[in-house]
């Protein structure tokens, strides 16, 4: 009997915060970071942003390979969520002005500023935010962080080295 109280509460909890709009949202990040996490460990081929993974990732934004893909990934996971937006290989085009946001939270993309280049030029998800630190699901990247690494990782970033925040969801 208690457990199935238990139940019954949990589904009331779930229908009143859907219906207020509280879960749709976080359902919604959620399955954006569920689609990342499951390409991590993807590498390309040849170390020359290449491989059977990669162009699809390129071909979902109409590149074709080899090409940098860090946001053409981020693309396609929106994509395979059921988003039709963003839909890009040139990681500034993900932080159009109506899309920026202030704070970090899971499901939103980060995009980091190189100052060599004059804009931002790298991106990815993010998984968590931890104080000052982003733990992020990032492509075309590699053990240290680099812009031109050679697959799918999760890295971990403190706040002060991301320099805009966009969300696709909201």
């Amino acid at each position: 009997m208690g457990a199935s109280k238990g139940f019954f509460w949990a589904v009331c909890i779930i229908c009143i915060c859907g219906s207020r709009g509280y879960s749709r949202s976080v359902v919604d990040y959620e399955k954006v970071i569920r689609i990342a996490r499951k390409e991590i460990g993807v590498v390309e081929r040849t170390g020359k942003n290449d491989g059977a993974r990669i162009a699809e990732y390129l071909n979902y934004c109409n590149i074709k390979s080899p090409a940098p893909y860090c946001a053409a990934w981020v693309s396609w996971c929106f994509g395979q969520a059921g988003y039709s937006q963003p839909k890009t290989a040139w990681s500034p085009s993900l932080f159009p002005t109506s899309r920026l946001v202030k704070e970090p939270k899971p499901g939103v993309v980060f995009g980091i500023y190189y100052s060599g280049l004059g804009r931002i030029g790298h991106c990815g998800i993010i998984e968590s935010v931890r104080n000052d630190w982003v733990y992020g699901l990032e492509a075309n990247t590699n053990v240290v962080g680099s812009r031109e690494g050679q697959g799918v990782y999760r890295k971990i970033r403190h706040k002060r080295t991301i320099a805009k925040y966009a969300d696709w969801i909201k």
